[in-house]
């Protein structure tokens, strides 16, 4: 399976997942067969709030789903309307929220569970919030 992973800074599958996905600064794309990943940045990385176009950084790659710390509806919609499941992380590394995907572990986002609005934090336990101020 390949997925990507909105992520603070590449460390590789050491990075720490973003609490946001449209605010993240790169993407981990990563195959969770072989452990292979590279970085991508985020290029609408400062987007208007609800203006977020996740896939546009994304684009050309070929992905089967998404893991994120935190998403908003607009940018959920979106990905699910492009055939994609995402995944929320449970972990606060790459390397860990793979390891409990492919243990099955990890909950697929539903509408009900995403952020209304920059800041507000989703009560996971794993204090990932919803933005990181990026806008």
């Amino acid at each position: 399976m390949i997925i990507a992973i909105p992520i603070e800074d590449d460390k590789g599958l050491d990075s720490l997942v973003c609490g946001h996905f449209g605010s993240a600064p790169g993407f981990l794309i990563v195959d969770t067969e072989s452990s292979a990943c590279r970085a991508v940045s985020n290029r609408n990385l400062h987007h208007v709030h609800g203006a977020c176009t996740p896939l546009a950084s994304l684009q050309g790659e070929k992905l089967d789903g998404i893991v994120v710390g935190g998403i908003g509806g607009g940018a959920l919609a979106k990905l699910r309307a492009a055939g994609l499941s995402v995944y929320l992380a449970s972990a606060p590394t790459v390397r860990k929220t793979v390891e409990a995907l492919k243990a099955g572990s990890l909950s697929k986002v539903e509408p009900g569970m995403a952020c209304g609005h920059h800041g507000q934090a989703h009560g996971d336990g794993h204090g990932h919030g919803c933005g990181h101020g990026r806008g």
